[in-house]
């Protein structure tokens, strides 16, 4: 892997931790079961794509 491309999984990765941190603040915030279910949904997806990532770096 060249270092351009490591600097751009490094930067998605990174993208990728600040959404899922603030779709976990936004899900804590809700009072509304079913957009709190929805968000919760949205940060999985987060870290199913965190994960994706990280492992294009094993």
């Amino acid at each position: 892997m060249s270092p351009k491309e490591l600097l751009y999984i490094e930067d998605a990765l990174g993208h990728e931790t600040q959404m899922k941190a603030a779709c976990t603040d936004f899900q804590t915030q809700l009072q509304d079961a079913d957009l709190k279910n929805f968000v919760n949904q949205i940060c999985q997806k987060k870290n199913e794509c965190f994960n994706r990532l990280y492992g294009l770096l094993n």
